[in-house]
């Protein structure tokens, strides 16, 4: 998936944990792992273990975020939950380093993931999950478009906690104008020279309502 700021795809251990530890370690705290279900290893080699252990699969599906100017891999993201049959998929685990975190590169990965779902792929719903107390990933989700579907109670236990999960959805009939928002936020037009965006994405969500 090529966007203009970035590129996604499938995940290779061999070529793109040195990046990805690299950019994680480069965070100034760990905080970016409070909410996953792991915890940043000590090395690269552990890093590179722990992807091989849980990243490598059909379900979820992994995928590298890479800068489009650099190469270099930044964070991750994957298809998860896939049921083709029922037309539904799960974007999740989300993790980006500090150099992708909040960039357009960022929204554009997530609108690529997005679009090759519903154009590409065919399917007619896409979700979002996260702990109840994210609220960065409840806040992005909301950004995105998504539409804040309720509460899980007691749906899992993480790091020895009892976790609720938020639940996001957006439809096959809400895409159309979601993709129509994001190619105008991302257009370059829509940044100043020092790369300051002149409209948010919520707002031009709403004046497309």
């Amino acid at each position: 998936m090529q966007g203009r700021t970035c590129r996604v795809e499938p995940l290779d251990v061999a070529a793109h944990a040195a990046d990805l530890y690299a950019a994680f370690r480069g965070a100034p705290d760990t905080r970016s792992w409070t909410y996953l279900f792991g915890e940043l290893p000590d090395t690269e080699a552990a890093y590179r273990d722990q992807l091989a252990t849980f990243a490598t699969g059909p379900d979820p599906l992994f995928h590298a975020v890479l800068d489009a100017g650099t190469g270099r891999a930044l964070g991750v993201a994957s298809y998860l939950r896939i049921d083709p049959g029922n037309g539904a998929i799960e974007v999740g685990h989300i993790h980006f380093g500090p150099a992708l975190a909040r960039t357009p590169a960022a929204t554009e990965a997530m609108a690529l993931m997005m679009a090759r779902a519903f154009d590409e792929l065919g399917y007619r719903r896409y979700e979002w999950k996260c702990d109840s107390l994210n609220a960065p990933s409840r806040a992005a989700a909301l950004r995105y478009g998504f539409c804040f579907e309720g509460i899980f109670r007691n749906a899992l236990v993480v790091k020895g906690r009892s976790r609720d999960t938020a639940w996001f959805s957006v439809t096959d009939a809400e895409w159309p104008r979601l993709r129509a928002a994001f190619a105008a936020w991302l257009s370059p037009e829509n940044f100043d020279r020092s790369g300051v965006q002149r409209r948010g994405l919520a707002e031009i969500r709403a004046g497309s309502a």
